[in-house]
């Protein structure tokens, strides 16, 4: 005879405020503290302080009681990738007729050649399509008319400005606008490059982020034999892109505002560009860390609910005073230590939940959420046994605040849940306070999404309990000083009270959910619900 879920979830919840196994911003200051050290030299993927992180992360798994999950009995998932480095003497000028106008790499322009060769040499005709786009359900295409086969596409990242919900998601961004998918469809478009014209406004942070991301070594998954790849997946500044617009007696702000004007037809820029790319090609054995606690129902044990981080940064890059190690203590050592804490935890109950949990680390985040969608095509278990993702990245340590926010929570049928724990922590629910960033497109629950899996991140509110400042104070700083900057280092004076509340309630959730009866799926309409019939789910 089965116990009854309620009385597992009053077990398990007794069990999760008891000491010594309660979560503590203790342990999680440490393991944030270690994660971002100099010794981890950034954790790039494919480096000797990615392969410290992950080794940690493997051997803090297996001290706190979890069975491996990996490949071959170990902590570990293998994901074969490519690390493609463009050289410094890289090429790209604008040629008009004889006239030909060098950029600068990394001041004028930076990208990498997905084609996964040592040199990527073209000169094709450029044309102008404005945000990239085809969308069908919004009447929207910026391809409309045009054959881009071997040309190269220039284009802005984000989408069309709206404030109705039901034209591109009104304020909040889409998927249609990540340089992902722009990058995306210009393949399936046959374009032989897909230069992004880069303005703050437009991306969301600076040119020194982009620069700082895309001026590296960038770990791309191994194509297949006959997959099409572009010669170059670029960006470059607003003065380059002033410098592109002006055979038109056209500026940046004029073709932006071309862009986003529905009825946008694509127009070639009356130049070519020639690029000349000489590239360092290596394989990479990076890996994924993945560990599991069985749960307690005979049945229920099969499925899982997943807590995920990515471990993974920018690893060694361009020096900014003097300093060359991009750290990466905020983005995404926080993340990681809150993932070690709940293991920790869920694996010291002393009445397990009915479901299993999943704990993984994954690696290359930064270079397109790679690491986590190797996983959702090679899960542990099937996806249609995934009950729900909780993910963690990025936590700031400005202590505990008022509210919290879970963007996509409520696309979910866990959101009643979701509700009901935040009045038990006494947390508001806020609403994304930057919908325009995209941010519930940028980070590794939206792998799982994709597979159908009902996912989310915990991040923090803006309200903050004590001081007078904002957690959007906070925010702002971050963004504009330290996000993908060596600045992004751990100091010993941070406040982890609100990370482990938001271990707590994340965990929480998951228990719930755990010990339900019936495995959760996405509210009717929406655009993964398809992904989550489709594993089996109804």
């Amino acid at each position: 005879m089965r116990t009854p879920a309620f009385l597992f979830t009053l077990l398990t919840a007794t069990a999760l405020s008891a000491q010594p196994t309660a979560i503590t911003g203790t342990h999680i200051r440490a393991h944030t503290k270690f994660l971002s050290s100099d010794l981890l030299e950034g954790r790039g993927v494919g480096s000797r302080g990615g392969d410290l992180a992950t080794d940690y992360l493997a051997t803090q798994f297996a001290l706190s009681g979890l069975k491996p999950a990996g490949d071959q009995g170990t902590f570990f998932q293998a994901v074969p990738m490519v690390g493609v480095a463009t050289e410094k003497s890289a090429q790209l000028a604008l040629v008009k007729g004889g006239e030909r106008v060098p950029l600068t790499w990394q001041d004028d322009f930076v990208g990498v050649t997905q084609r996964q060769q040592k040199q990527e040499e073209f000169e094709a005709e450029a044309v102008f399509v404005g945000h990239g786009i085809t969308a069908p359900e919004f009447d929207w295409d910026d391809y409309r008319g045009i054959d881009v086969k071997g040309k190269i596409v220039v284009l802005f990242t984000n989408e069309p400005p709206s404030e109705d919900p039901k034209f591109f998601g009104g304020r909040a961004l889409t998927y249609y606008g990540r340089w992902t998918y722009k990058y995306e469809q210009a393949t399936r478009k046959g374009a032989i490059a897909c230069i992004i014209v880069h303005t703050t406004p437009t991306a969301g942070y600076s040119w020194e982020v982009v620069r700082n991301s895309w001026g590296k070594e960038d770990p791309q998954m191994v194509l297949e034999n006959g997959q099409t790849a572009m010669g170059l997946a670029g960006w470059v500044t607003r003065k380059a892109g002033d410098r592109l617009f002006a055979h038109l007696g056209k500026t940046v702000d004029d073709m932006v505002k071309l862009a986003d004007t529905r009825g946008f037809k694509p127009m070639p820029l009356n130049i070519k560009l020639a690029a000349k790319l000489p590239t360092a090609v290596r394989p990479i054995a990076s890996r994924n860390v993945v560990g599991f606690v069985e749960g307690s129902d005979p049945v229920l044990k099969n499925e899982a609910v997943v807590f995920s981080a990515h471990w993974d940064h920018l690893g060694i890059g361009v020096p900014v005073n003097g300093d060359a190690i991009y750290n990466g203590a905020v983005d995404n050592a926080t993340g990681c230590a809150t993932l070690l804490e709940i293991a920790r935890v869920w694996a010291a109950l002393p009445v397990k939940p009915r479901r299993s949990a999943i704990f993984l680390a994954v690696t290359a985040e930064e270079s397109g959420l790679r690491g986590a969608e190797y996983y959702g095509l090679h899960p542990f278990i099937p996806t249609g046994k995934h009950a729900l993702n909780v993910n963690y990245d990025a936590l700031y340590p400005f202590g505990r605040t008022k509210d919290v926010v879970v963007t996509g929570a409520e696309r979910t049928t866990v959101w009643p849940t979701v509700q009901d724990i935040a009045r038990r922590f006494n947390l508001i629910i806020a609403p994304d306070a930057r919908p325009e960033q995209g941010l519930y497109y940028r980070s590794d629950h939206f792998s799982l999404a994709r597979v159908g899996v009902p996912a989310f991140s915990v991040k923090m509110g803006n309200e903050l309990r004590s001081g007078s400042r904002s957690g959007d104070d906070f925010f702002v700083e971050f963004n504009s000083k330290n996000y993908h900057q060596p600045s992004d280092e751990y100091k010993e004076s941070w406040d982890f009270a609100g990370m482990e509340e938001l271990a707590r309630f994340g965990m929480t959730i998951a228990l719930e959910v755990a010990n339900q009866d019936k495995l959760p799926t996405w509210n009717p309409g929406d655009e993964f619900l398809p992904a989550r019939v489709a594993s089996g789910v109804k």
